[in-house]
């Protein structure tokens, strides 16, 4: 078994002992930082067979994510159980309004109750962590009300701590980029389509293959608002008539770059009469005039 330094064996101890008491645990398992350090301590302490690992996938997620989480839970040696879920088919999801996550996330419980009961666990398990407490989680909503268990945060920690936990216990993860929904690129109130998001994912695997590890593309229309980290603000620069031409290609005819850089939840920034339904309602500026 892994050993940990000294400084990491409280943390480790910690998470490991909310783990213990649940028996067996379905685990959400993206492939990311926190529900790869969730999965592995569980199968540390429960034993891999007790253990499920659940993904989800549709059009909201890139597909290279699957492959990977494929390949941590075969390392792990746990179940894992892959199912589509149909957001698309509900209205409240589409219709992107500020709690789209709750609709997104209750989907995705159910179908991992579903998945739990099917495969004998007892508990629900996913990887929020201390630092989520502090975002607009909605989701977090639908957690609760099927009961689902969040080890990290309950055993207090963060995501630099899940991430240094994570170096240590010798995972791949520990210093990936943060992962999120690709619904989370297009503005509240404008609405959700297969289309949209195929085009966020192309335009982000460009990054990526530029180099660009942290970054997001966010959906304004025929905008493509590019955020890359601070200190990568430059290369992205240098590299602008590439990385435009590209995105134009996607179907994008304007790209710009934010220069506050990369930030999680940047959506959530705008205040409630900047989108568009609100907007109309309270007569402020129209999206033309907030784009312009």
């Amino acid at each position: 078994m892994t050993r940990v330094s000294r400084e990491a064996r409280g943390a480790l101890e910690r998470l490991e002992a909310e783990l213990a008491q649940l028996g067996s645990a379905c685990v959400a398992f993206s492939g990311g930082v926190d529900s790869s350090l969730v999965l592995a301590a569980a199968a540390r302490v429960l034993g891999p067979a007790r253990v499920v690992a659940f993904t989800a996938v549709s059009a909201t997620y890139l597909p290279e994510e699957l492959q990977t989480a494929r390949d941590l839970a075969a390392g792990l040696g746990v179940r894992h159980v892959v199912v589509e879920t149909h957001e698309f088919d509900d209205p409240a999801f589409t219709g992107n309004p500020r709690e789209r996550c709750y609709f997104c996330k209750r989907e995705l419980v159910a179908e991992m109750a579903r998945v739990a009961a099917e495969t004998g666990c007892v508990a629900l398990v996913d990887g929020a962590n201390l630092d989520d407490l502090g975002d607009h989680r909605p989701g977090m909503r639908a957690a609760a009300e099927r009961g689902v268990v969040h080890p990290l945060l309950t055993a207090g920690l963060g995501k630099d701590e899940v991430r240094r936990l994570s170096r240590e216990l010798g995972l791949a993860t520990w210093d990936a980029p943060q992962q999120a929904c690709l619904a989370s690129r297009i503005p509240y109130g404008e609405p959700i389509t297969v289309e949209k998001l195929q085009a966020i994912a192309a335009a982000e695997r460009v990054l990526h293959e530029l180099g660009f590890r942290q970054c997001r593309v966010r959906h304004h229309g025929s905008v493509a608002r590019v955020e890359v980290e601070s200190g990568a603000l430059g290369r992205a620069l240098e590299a602008r008539e590439t990385i435009a031409r590209r995105l134009r290609a996607l179907g994008f005819t304007y790209v710009t770059l934010d220069l506050e850089g990369f930030r999680s939840g940047s959506m959530d920034e705008a205040p409630d009469f900047e989108t568009p339904g609100k907007r109309a309602a309270s007569g402020g500026p129209t999206s033309a005039g907030a784009e312009a």
